[in-house]
């Protein structure tokens, strides 16, 4: 029997391809397929991904440099970014000083309910010129409050002028309580009207000269928030007056309670630190500022009046008539536009 035999070679060196670093192309394109996995008597089914060995590489730096939500926190903390209360010195001054705002919402809403109860109990009911006079008022002597609302201001300072507009909303509020005719109501309601003028034009003066340049806008809407508010609340506290005729005495009583608080609050109250600077009482303007709005801000701010205040007799030869002039007449017919229609409707009975 012949066997035939195989002449052994040796054995020559190991291609290069098993000796170096694999390459993960190659490697990739041997890995097994996917395979399915059941768990349990649900039948929940697990299906391996492909993975990539380049997009593994290209996640791993970006995964390393994540940080958890937690020590991202802790450092915003520790920067002071998590809790900003640099508004919390100038809320207490805007809070009372938007009780002005509370007293003129509610006034507008007051007499809505009880009107004909008022009529009623004095004499003029179902004369509807006299109901309307007896709601809408309070609305002339509020623009005749605000006409001379800036020369007491430039002569007394913002806080000295809220406790003096308090004196006819208390006194006009306490005069139509007790009254027992036609001309005592109209008397209250005026007076009431002269303290609203005076405070609808300065509490946003005051606002915007307190609180600080960041947190303006935000402190400024309690503003809006306070005469809502008054609103709601006047509303809410007429709905007794359908069964009871003489809850709208109660009514104008509570009513001069905001009056007490914005009186003594305003007693605690800073002064506007613009105006301080204005009538050479430097050092408390500083010392406003400083609490505040911040030790940082005092020097800069007081150049930044001192500059206002040098050139603020700079427009003196304008007139009224520029009013009427492009492009100052298109914001004096929006407003226009707006007055007419509240004085309107506030003239009417709901």
């Amino acid at each position: 029997m012949w066997v035939a035999t195989v002449p052994q070679q040796p054995a020559g060196p190991v291609p290069t391809i098993f000796t170096a670093r694999p390459n993960p192309k190659l490697v990739c394109r041997y890995l097994p397929k996917p395979k399915s996995f059941r768990f349990g008597a649900f039948g929940i089914r697990l299906r391996l991904n492909k993975y990539k060995v380049s997009a593994v590489k290209k996640q791993l730096p970006e995964l390393e440099t994540q940080k958890p939500d937690s020590e991202k926190l802790r450092v915003g903390q520790e920067k002071g970014e998590g809790f900003d209360l640099g508004w919390l010195p100038a809320f207490p001054h805007v809070f009372i000083a938007s009780m002005s705002n509370f007293l003129f919402g509610y006034h507008i809403g007051v007499m809505n309910g009880p009107i004909v109860s008022i009529a009623r109990e004095l004499g003029f009911e179902g004369n509807s010129i006299l109901e309307g006079l007896v709601v809408s008022i309070f609305i002339v002597g509020a623009f005749l409050g605000s006409i001379g609302c800036g020369f007491i201001v430039d002569k007394l300072g913002c806080r000295r002028t809220f406790q003096i507009a308090t004196i006819p909303l208390i006194l006009g509020a306490l005069i139509s309580a007790q009254a027992h005719s036609l001309d005592e109501v109209i008397l209250g309601r005026f007076l009431v009207g002269l303290g609203i003028g005076v405070d609808t034009v300065l509490v946003p003066i005051y606002i915007s000269e307190i609180a600080p340049t960041k947190y303006r806008g935000s402190l400024g809407a309690l503003c809006q928030i306070g005469t809502c508010l008054g609103i709601i609340s006047s509303l809410f506290l007429g709905i007794p007056s359908e069964s009871d005729p003489h809850w709208w005495k109660t009514m104008l009583y509570i009513a001069s309670i905001p009056g007490f608080i914005l009186a003594l609050g305003m007693q605690f109250a800073v002064d506007s630190p613009r105006w301080l600077c204005k009538v050479g009482r430097l050092n408390d303007a500083k010392a406003v500022i400083k609490n505040v709005w911040g030790a940082s801000e005092v020097e800069k701010a007081i150049e930044e009046f001192q500059s206002v205040i040098k050139n603020d007799g700079s427009d003196l030869d304008s007139s009224w008539l520029e009013l009427l002039q492009e492009p100052n007449s298109r914001g004096c017919i929006k407003l226009h536009s707006l007055v007419v229609p509240f004085l309107y409707f506030n003239s009417l009975r709901v």
